[in-house]
């Protein structure tokens, strides 16, 4: 079933781009990703900064709305932060990354020439999780490789943003909502979800 919804959005995406437009645009896209795992209350202070790069279309269905499917490579995950004390070691952090294959199907709804809101689903596949530790003086201690089956590897959410249309491109800033767990409750993540606030760019090809 996750391979089916997968392949869903690839599949909308190919009919589109058959049918496009002088009117309607395509480009690459890349934002920095702020992310973090929210359980009950989110510690801005394990916000972990990743990247997120990919492609876009867009469609549009009249003057005011159009349709932007997107596949990403997006960096996710949190970070850990801690303090071995005197005798036990310095400080640092545990950076958790989580990779993921990201596709976005968002309806713009735009006002005037350049201002545009978003929003709508997202679907994912987790394709690589690891977990780096880090010195306070940002010297990397090591990099444990962890298995995809230890994680929950279908995600799923909402995103929501706002941006403006410059001459050859775009830019903006969203948010990410996740609602699938990251991992089963027995990883000890406490059924931590997603949480991205992306600031992005993309340019027209």
């Amino acid at each position: 079933m996750n391979k089916i919804i997968l392949v869903l959005p690839f599949l909308i995406l190919s009919s589109i781009l058959v049918k496009a437009q002088s009117e309607d645009q395509s480009g690459i896209r890349a934002s920095l990703n702020l992310s973090n795992l929210y359980v009950d209350e989110v510690n801005d202070e394990n916000t972990k900064p990743g990247f997120a790069v990919g492609f876009y279309f867009r469609k549009s269905l009249s003057d005011q709305i159009s349709i932007q499917p997107e596949i990403n490579y997006s960096l996710k995950g949190s970070q850990i932060n801690y303090d071995g004390g005197f005798f036990t070691g310095g400080s640092g952090k545990y950076r958790y990354n989580l990779s993921y294959i990201e596709i976005p199907v968002l309806a713009n709804f735009h006002v005037g020439e350049s201002l545009y809101f978003s929003a709508g689903p997202y679907v994912a596949t987790l394709i690589a999780a690891k977990v780096k530790d880090v010195d306070g003086d940002g010297s990397i201690n090591s990099v444990e490789e962890y298995d995809r089956d230890d994680f929950n590897t279908f995600d799923y959410g909402v995103a929501a943003g706002v941006g403006f249309d410059f001459t050859g491109g775009t830019a903006g800033v969203r948010y990410n909502y996740g609602l699938a767990d990251v991992a089963p409750e027995d990883r000890g993540l406490d059924n931590g979800k997603n949480s991205v606030l992306q600031f992005f760019i993309g340019f027209e090809f």
